[in-house]
């Protein structure tokens, strides 16, 4: 708003001076407006803290002033700060184990042409993908608990969510492509590698990364429209969307019904397609005659279940708590989001690897295959 002439004398007596002398009244006028367009630039938000300084930082009150920081604060285990080390023991061992396992499958699958089916290349691609989201996930908590490293810049944090939401999201799509694999291989099976071509499987490996990109590409840049003020401190060890969203003063309506969006119409629809794809393949299997068969057909499946549960269920258990659920300590939340994003990383080689007899013969081959001009001695009996 704008102060007027007419503001300026309503409510109290101008002096004599100023009556008399018509220029003063109109500085005194001039500056009263410029002041007023002053206040309207920097009209206080919701909050009560200036709209144009949070642009450059997150705006933190003291008791006496306001400091901008340029940092969000990750947190490790709330409660357990205590005990950080001896707990980064069993997570560096799962990032171990990640590393070393999905780095073996895709090694096994690349060079054995032999394993160049459907099945493995999609294998291959989680693998991918669970790899991916352990770099993006683990070295963050790993920092927190042995050198206590919690800062993360703007960009850092959106660059680490991007990365998270974006391998979430292939997970979840490669899950769903597993399960029409599978569908493909019980319902179809005399048509499986002419229905699965290579050339069909590179288009969904397409598909899949056109999807995620068009959908998670916009978060971040939304992101950067919003003013973050009050605090900068996460609820989690690494930046995810509805995390940094809580902590913006601005509105956030198109952020949040974007995210909503994004959920719903790539992990949402995933799990929907997931589910009636194993309705599907259960009639088929129930049709089957034999008991013998019905069971070689339900076990091509197991490995492939254990991936879905592990990736699905601790996401849905934490958005039942976190809807319907009692008020519980935070630290059951942060244990839960966990294990949606470190546990699968870890599972599914170990899943695939113990019920996949091709996969471990091959694995077996390349640790145990002899170098070159290596003496091999044939005891004869």
């Amino acid at each position: 708003m704008a102060f007027s002439l007419s503001h300026v004398s309503v409510g109290r007596t101008v002096p004599s001076w100023k009556t008399q002398n018509p220029t003063a009244l109109c500085a005194e006028a001039v500056l009263l407006q410029r002041l007023g367009r002053l206040m309207v630039a920097y009209r206080p938000t919701r909050e009560g803290l200036p709209r144009k300084a949070c642009t450059s930082g997150i705006i933190l009150p003291t008791n006496s002033t306001t400091s901008i920081v340029s940092t969000f604060v990750v947190t490790g285990i709330p409660g357990l700060e205590a005990v950080h080390i001896w707990i980064s023991i069993p997570f560096c061992a799962m990032f171990f184990i990640t590393l070393v396992s999905n780095m073996t499958i895709m090694t096994v699958i690349c060079k054995d042409q032999t394993l160049h089916v459907p099945m493995y290349l999609f294998l291959a691609m989680l693998a991918v993908s669970d790899l991916g989201l352990s770099l993006f996930t683990f070295p963050t908590m790993l920092g927190i608990f042995w050198l206590d490293a919690r800062e993360l810049t703007f960009s850092a944090c959106f660059t680490q969510m991007f990365f998270i939401h974006t391998f979430q999201d292939f997970e979840s799509a490669i899950i769903l492509a597993m399960a029409f694999d599978r569908y493909v291989a019980i319902s179809r099976p005399l048509h499986y590698s002419s229905i699965l071509t290579n050339g069909v499987i590179a288009r969904i490996g397409l598909a899949i990364i056109v999807r995620t990109f068009t959908v998670q590409v916009p978060l971040p840049i939304l992101l950067r429209t919003l003013c973050f003020c009050d605090s900068n401190v996460l609820s989690h060890s690494y930046c995810l969307h509805p995390d940094i969203i809580k902590l913006s003063c601005s509105n956030t309506r198109i952020n949040s019904i974007f995210g909503l969006f994004v959920v719903l119409s790539t992990m949402g629809l995933d799990f929907l397609f997931i589910l009636f794809s194993y309705v599907l393949i259960l009639k088929t299997v129930l049709s089957i005659a034999s008991y013998g068969g019905r069971l070689k057909a339900l076990n091509t499946c197991i490995s492939h279940i254990c991936a879905v549960i592990l990736f699905f269920t601790p996401m849905i258990c934490l958005s039942i708590l976190h809807r319907f659920g009692p008020k519980l300590p935070s630290c059951i939340y942060v244990t839960m989001a966990n294990m949606h994003f470190l546990i699968p990383p870890v599972m599914n080689p170990v899943v695939y690897v113990a019920k996949t007899k091709q996969i471990r013969d091959k694995i077996q081959k390349l640790f145990t295959k002899r170098r070159p001009g290596e003496s091999q001695v044939t005891f004869i009996t």
